[in-house]
């Protein structure tokens, strides 16, 4: 089984209607009659300052969900929360509505969680529905679902202690307090790096496409390069028609300074004497085989013998990272074979995307993806079909795991969902394996490098899921 991973950025997103991307969350301002008071408080010399009290969500376990239940994203939306509800009822906890929750279930000594959801695509958009569950007392947010409702709702989240786990996969979302839940670009650029590096791969360059995803991988191989000290990569962003990606590739690819090195004077080898009397006497696709692929001649289509192009040296890099998909990944594999860049000199790697149409990828035979090993999604694929009677949607992995996580931390702390839980060394069992919440906002995910077979044959688990990518050397 195949998966599908959406890159949910602050640009448009193919499947998924802007939501209110303009929005700004407002500041509350002390006014200058509550610091008269501030300053006040205390000139009787008898009393005492009270105590700040700590924010009603940071000792609740009360779980918040925030997506969009209305409008165009509202079957997405739907799905997420069938994810969630489907990880609370597995761990026994209710999934009840609405302000009911007592305050022994409150304080995490009844077994039970109440779930309280709330409308991002309602009037106020993320903003106001997280500062409705502030108001309710939850205290952790699963979701938003994109970055700009996510960018929307942390400001008032973070001034509650509120814990968030967002639905995207931008890894610019990831701050203190904030988890990005999505399986990253930078991450799937790491994972390839450590695993080429290993491989002996020590020049890497990037063609990717001028838009969010491309800039994501190419950041992503810039830290990891610098990060496992390699040299840093070389990275093109194309935008146009096939011509002007075939002209950027040549020139990433040094094709012309490859081609004039082929021989002194830029030309194809010549032929010698006896080999010229041979070929004279031989088919011309013959002639062309016995010379070794030189290229001194091949074959035209109408059978005549052609001047061919001679051999070059590999380019000046030994992985090259692409990010297209559809037309443009078409265009590009044309392009990589008018530079004559192969797989026999370079390993060609792409996104997790490439796993939706692996067995098309023939002409990129040998190339790698990371992304978690299909096997495991089976276990919650059944689960969650026969619970909601339909396939579930790759997204409602991510809100499943976003409430295994609170369920967990709510059964071992007794109040609210403390960092040092939420970012413990295990991490969690996850619908696609293990992952770890790590204190700076990213989640760090188990995920395998996949080889593409060619010839319609998909693509086989090389390197096995795991969380790390450190290597050694």
């Amino acid at each position: 089984m195949t998966r599908t991973y959406s890159f949910l950025s602050k640009a448009s997103t193919r499947g998924l209607a802007g939501n209110g991307a303009g929005r700004k969350t407002g500041m509350v301002v002390l006014g200058a009659v509550g610091l008269a008071m501030a300053g006040c408080a205390d000139q009787s010399g008898t009393g005492t300052l009270p105590a700040p009290q700590e924010p009603k969500a940071a000792t609740s376990h009360k779980i918040g969900v925030l997506l969009p239940l209305t409008g165009p994203n509202a079957a997405l939306g739907h799905e997420l929360l069938a994810g969630a509800q489907l990880a609370l009822a597995e761990s026994g906890a209710a999934t009840a509505q609405g302000p009911s929750q007592t305050q022994a279930q409150a304080q995490g000594r009844s077994g039970a969680l109440q779930m309280d959801v709330h409308d991002t695509a309602a009037a106020g958009g993320a903003s106001a529905a997280v500062t409705a569950a502030v108001e309710a007392g939850d205290g952790i947010i699963l979701g938003p679902l994109t970055a700009v409702d996510t960018a929307a709702a942390a400001p008032a989240a973070q001034s509650a202690s509120l814990p968030v786990l967002a639905f995207t996969s931008d890894v610019n979302q990831a701050r203190d307090g904030v988890w990005v839940m999505g399986i990253t670009p930078e991450d799937q650029v790491e994972r390839l790096v450590a695993t080429a590096r290993k491989e002996g791969r020590q020049h890497f360059a990037a063609f990717l496409p001028d838009n969010p995803l491309g800039h994501a991988l190419g950041n992503g191989l810039l830290a990891s390069c610098r990060d496992q000290g390699l040299t840093t990569p070389t990275i093109v962003y194309h935008t146009g028609s096939a011509a002007s990606i075939t002209q950027m590739m040549r020139e990433l690819s040094a094709y012309d300074t490859r081609k004039a090195d082929a021989q002194p004077d830029g030309s194809a080898p010549a032929q010698t004497a006896d080999a010229t009397a041979r070929d004279k006497t031989l088919p011309s696709d013959l002639a062309a085989a016995l010379n070794g692929g030189s290229g001194s001649v091949s074959p035209s289509t109408d059978g005549t013998a052609q001047p061919a192009a001679a051999k070059l040296a590999p380019p000046p890099f030994d992985a090259l990272l692409l990010g297209d998909t559809g037309l443009g990944l078409k265009n590009v594999i044309g392009a990589l074979a008018d530079s004559q860049v192969s797989s026999s000199s370079v390993r060609i790697m792409g996104p997790g995307l490439w796993a939706a149409f692996a067995s098309k990828l023939g002409a990129l035979k040998g190339a790698w993806y990371a992304a978690p090993d299909p096997s495991s999604r089976q276990s919650f694929v059944t689960r969650f079909m026969a619970r909601n009677h339909h396939m579930p949607r790759p997204l409602a992995d991510l809100s499943y795991d976003a409430a295994t996580v609170a369920t967990t931390v709510a059964r071992t702390t007794s109040r609210g969902y403390p960092v040092s839980a939420l970012t413990r060394q295990e991490g969690f069992a996850g619908v696609d394996g293990q992952f770890t919440l790590l204190p700076d906002g990213r989640t760090r995910r188990a995920l395998g490098v996949f080889e593409v077979l060619g010839n319609g044959g998909g693509a086989k688990l090389l390197v096995p899921a795991t969380t790390k990518t450190s290597v050694s050397g």
